[in-house]
């Protein structure tokens, strides 16, 4: 187990070197001039190159991606802005301040909104896929998969703003989506999150139910499952202690990609319910041409998908015995 987490932690480790140099190199194509948006419209020469110069724009580009990745393990020392400590993602050619500071001030809202999603979607996704699949072939087993179809189809942009018209605006039923940290009231970061919640559950749920029901329908037909009913043992005990377990596999591995896309992907539902976490950062991270944010903010993605994926495959021992890491 621990060779196998460490080589996959190293290959993670390639993998987000690979991503973070594609993001800077590509940035770069973008004929905007950070130098110059940091240093104002009105910028003369001999402060714009000051400017350039203590952003280390004006080294070669190899050299500065080396300087960053440097910076992330042994801290950096930016000329007029100050030191930056390790792990430094640098400094924000916009607001003059550590994007790791920026960054970690938004991710309560991203994990809030991701973690609480997956809560309600998973409970409600698994629990009807079951129940599908022990009534299958009824008219609850019907609803259930016209229902997910009709779920898979939709998307967040377009049940988001429905929904905030007619919950929020309309009827008032729900209110404005905004985010309270949880430390500072309970109740008031669940009622700011709740909208996007039930969304994300809307358009989530329906792909939980459609494989926990197929999952769940061929475990019940396992020798394993069969056994144990054989013996006397009752039903809800058969379901929840064979069957589940061995659905679990398929819902793990499907949970840990849409947490990290969600993780990843959340500039559409921060967007859409005008909530300020890490994907609006990236949007004006994009906007601003500012490189260090928008580098910070598409490594947190990436590595939030690969640290799911390492996590996925670690479960999978622990769920299943009969699956050997090697």
């Amino acid at each position: 187990m621990f060779r196998f987490i460490t080589r996959r932690t190293l290959g993670a480790v390639v993998t987000l070197l690979i991503i973070a140099a594609c993001t800077f190199f590509l940035f770069f194509a973008v004929p905007a001039d950070p130098a110059r948006l940091a240093c104002g419209k009105v910028c003369p020469p001999e402060l714009l190159e000051q400017a350039r110069h203590n952003l280390g724009l004006d080294q070669p580009l190899f050299v500065q991606f080396l300087t960053w990745v440097g910076g992330i393990f042994l801290g950096r020392d930016y000329e007029g802005l100050g030191y930056c400590s390790a792990p430094c993602l640098g400094f924000s050619f916009v607001n003059k301040a550590p994007v790791l500071d920026t960054i970690l001030d938004r991710m309560p809202l991203t994990i809030s909104l991701t973690l609480g999603a997956a809560v309600v979607f998973l409970f409600f996704g698994v629990a009807t896929g079951i129940v599908a699949a022990l009534k299958q072939g009824k008219a609850l087993d019907k609803i259930a998969s016209v229902s997910s179809l009709i779920g898979a189809s939709l998307q967040i942009y377009f049940i988001g703003t429905l929904a905030l018209y007619f919950l929020v605006y309309k009827n008032h039923i729900l209110r404005q989506p905004g985010y309270v940290p949880f430390t500072e009231n309970p109740l008031n970061w669940a009622a700011g999150l709740m909208l996007p919640w039930v969304v994300l559950a809307i358009i989530f749920t329906a792909n939980y139910t459609r494989m926990t029901r197929s999952t769940m329908v061929e475990q019940l037909t396992e020798d394993y499952v069969r056994t144990a009913r054989a013996k006397g043992m009752a039903n809800r005990s058969v379901v929840m202690r064979f069957a589940l377990r061995g659905t679990l596999i398929t819902i793990v591995t499907i949970l840990g990609v849409d947490l990290g896309t969600l993780i990843g992907g959340a500039i559409i539902t921060e967007q859409t319910f005008g909530l300020q976490g890490i994907g609006q950062l990236s949007i004006r991270a994009v906007w601003s041409s500012d490189l260090p944010m928008l580098m910070a903010t598409v490594l947190v993605a990436a590595s939030a998908i690969v640290v799911f994926n390492i996590i996925v495959d670690v479960l999978y021992a622990v769920i299943d015995p009969r699956v050997r890491l090697s």
